[in-house]
Protein backbone atom coordinates (compact mmCIF):
# COMPACT_ATOMS: atom_id res chain seq x y z
CA UNK A 1 0.00 0.00 0.00
CA UNK A 2 1.05 3.63 -0.39
CA UNK A 3 0.86 6.36 1.82
CA UNK A 4 -1.30 9.41 0.04
CA UNK A 5 -2.70 12.49 1.48
CA UNK A 6 -5.97 14.50 0.03
CA UNK A 7 -6.63 18.30 0.70
CA UNK A 8 -10.22 19.65 -0.36
CA UNK A 9 -11.57 22.80 0.18
CA UNK A 10 -16.09 22.48 0.90
CA UNK A 11 -17.86 25.24 0.44
CA UNK A 12 -17.84 26.93 3.59
CA UNK A 13 -21.80 28.45 3.06
CA UNK A 14 -23.06 24.66 3.37
CA UNK A 15 -24.87 23.35 6.57
CA UNK A 16 -22.50 21.09 9.00
CA UNK A 17 -24.71 18.12 7.83
CA UNK A 18 -23.14 18.50 4.56
CA UNK A 19 -20.12 18.81 5.09
CA UNK A 20 -19.96 15.92 7.04
CA UNK A 21 -21.49 14.02 4.43
CA UNK A 22 -18.56 14.99 1.85
CA UNK A 23 -16.15 13.94 4.69
CA UNK A 24 -18.19 10.88 5.10
CA UNK A 25 -18.42 10.10 1.25
CA UNK A 26 -14.21 10.64 0.96
CA UNK A 27 -13.90 8.06 3.93
CA UNK A 28 -15.68 5.40 2.17
CA UNK A 29 -14.29 5.81 -0.99
CA UNK A 30 -10.69 5.75 0.78
CA UNK A 31 -12.06 2.42 3.01
CA UNK A 32 -13.55 0.66 0.40
CA UNK A 33 -10.21 -0.47 -0.93
CA UNK A 34 -7.41 1.07 1.92
CA UNK A 35 -7.41 2.82 5.25
CA UNK A 36 -7.97 5.69 6.72
CA UNK A 37 -5.23 7.16 9.04
CA UNK A 38 -6.18 10.33 9.76
CA UNK A 39 -8.68 12.87 9.29
CA UNK A 40 -7.86 16.72 10.50
CA UNK A 41 -10.44 19.27 10.26
CA UNK A 42 -9.11 22.83 9.71
CA UNK A 43 -12.17 24.57 9.37
CA UNK A 44 -13.14 27.84 7.75
CA UNK A 45 -10.23 29.75 6.21
CA UNK A 46 -10.04 32.76 4.27
CA UNK A 47 -9.05 32.22 0.46
CA UNK A 48 -6.34 33.43 -1.01
CA UNK A 49 -8.04 34.32 -4.56
CA UNK A 50 -12.21 33.98 -5.16
CA UNK A 51 -12.94 30.52 -6.36
CA UNK A 52 -16.44 30.45 -7.75
CA UNK A 53 -17.33 33.92 -5.87
CA UNK A 54 -16.55 32.70 -2.60
CA UNK A 55 -14.07 33.98 -0.07
CA UNK A 56 -13.92 31.39 2.46
CA UNK A 57 -13.57 27.80 2.57
CA UNK A 58 -13.90 24.47 4.87
CA UNK A 59 -10.57 22.72 4.63
CA UNK A 60 -10.26 19.31 5.35
CA UNK A 61 -6.88 16.86 5.19
CA UNK A 62 -6.90 13.44 5.34
CA UNK A 63 -3.80 10.67 5.03
CA UNK A 64 -4.63 7.30 3.64
CA UNK A 65 -2.66 4.28 2.71
CA UNK A 66 -4.34 2.65 -0.72
CA UNK A 67 -4.08 0.81 -3.74
CA UNK A 68 -2.43 3.12 -5.88
CA UNK A 69 -5.77 3.00 -8.12
CA UNK A 70 -7.66 4.31 -5.53
CA UNK A 71 -6.83 8.16 -6.04
CA UNK A 72 -8.22 7.75 -9.58
CA UNK A 73 -11.87 6.68 -8.23
CA UNK A 74 -11.45 9.55 -5.34
CA UNK A 75 -10.26 11.89 -7.70
CA UNK A 76 -13.46 11.01 -9.63
CA UNK A 77 -16.03 11.76 -7.01
CA UNK A 78 -14.56 14.77 -5.42
CA UNK A 79 -14.30 16.28 -9.36
CA UNK A 80 -18.36 15.35 -10.09
CA UNK A 81 -18.86 16.82 -6.46
CA UNK A 82 -20.55 20.40 -6.60
CA UNK A 83 -20.02 21.16 -2.73
CA UNK A 84 -16.14 20.32 -3.38
CA UNK A 85 -14.12 23.87 -4.73
CA UNK A 86 -10.90 22.58 -4.88
CA UNK A 87 -8.47 19.50 -4.17
CA UNK A 88 -5.26 17.79 -4.41
CA UNK A 89 -4.37 14.27 -4.18
CA UNK A 90 -0.23 13.49 -2.81
CA UNK A 91 1.50 10.84 -2.90
CA UNK A 92 3.65 11.11 -0.07
CA UNK A 93 6.03 8.11 -0.67
CA UNK A 94 9.83 8.94 -0.44
CA UNK A 95 11.83 7.89 -4.20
Amino acid sequence: MVKYEVLFIINAELEDDKKNAVIEMAKETISADGEVENVDVWGNKKLAYPIQKKNEGFYVLITFNANPDLPKELDRKLRISDDVLRYIIVNKEEK
